[in-house]
């Protein structure tokens, strides 16, 4: 009765509500897309559009221009990519799992989730300038490093900039080469990251070789 009642007391979402809300996702699914393109700066309006399959008309209802579309599209796509690590990391504590864990899953996008590494190629070191998803979380997680110890790399920020640099290029060359990248190639880079950061070169290998929890799909 009381699931009931609250469904009844919950507001409705109206036809037309719904109807904006698709075309606000269709527009923002299609800027994903031209960034994993490598159109996404060279990209007007009216192209969107019709990637998006709206009338032109429809995208002044939404967003003012194409570069507030753009930013909403980056954030939304890396926030969720960051929240689909979240709960596959959910419980583990140390920083050093954590940020292998994350660069372990990101760094097999290539074939997980081809569409997001391409995202994410298309974007570039800009990522860092999201103020939501890998970037922060992978600052977090090496700052908590520092703070216990965990890490010895003096400067976060300029370690997240050396550690996004090696995650790109490998995506990259998977898109280009990927018969060169697999999995052995990823955890190596974890093995790799972790040693920069100033982990033990036993303890980073054995960091990178930890079974890895399952991922959602996207």
């Amino acid at each position: 009765m009381a699931q009931a009642a609250s469904a009844a007391g919950a507001p409705k979402v109206s036809r037309l509500d719904r109807r904006k809300a698709r075309t606000r996702q269709a527009l923002i699914d299609a800027a994903v897309r031209l960034i994993a393109e490598g159109r996404g700066d060279r990209a007007s309006i009216q192209e969107i559009t019709e990637e998006a399959d709206i009338g032109f008309g429809s995208f002044y209802n939404h967003f003012d221009s194409k570069e507030q579309l753009f930013q909403t599209a980056s954030q939304e796509a890396l926030e969720r990519w960051g929240q689909l690590i979240d709960r596959a990391t959910t419980g583990i504590t140390d920083p050093a799992e954590l940020f292998a864990v994350g660069t372990r899953i990101s760094g097999r996008l290539g074939w997980t989730h081809p569409d997001i590494a391409g995202f994410l190629t298309g974007m570039g070191l800009d990522a860092l300038d999201i103020p939501s998803g890998l970037a922060p979380r992978a600052l977090r997680d090496i700052e908590a490093g520092q703070a216990t110890g965990r890490f010895t790399v003096p400067d976060a920020e300029i370690a997240l900039s050396a550690v996004a640099g090696g995650l790109l290029g490998l995506l990259r060359m998977c898109q280009r080469h990927p018969e060169r990248v697999d999995e052995t190639a990823v955890d190596q880079l974890a093995e790799a990251d972790l040693r920069l950061l100033g982990v033990p070169a036993e303890e980073a290998a054995r960091l990178a070789a930890l079974p890895l929890p399952v991922i959602e799909a996207w």
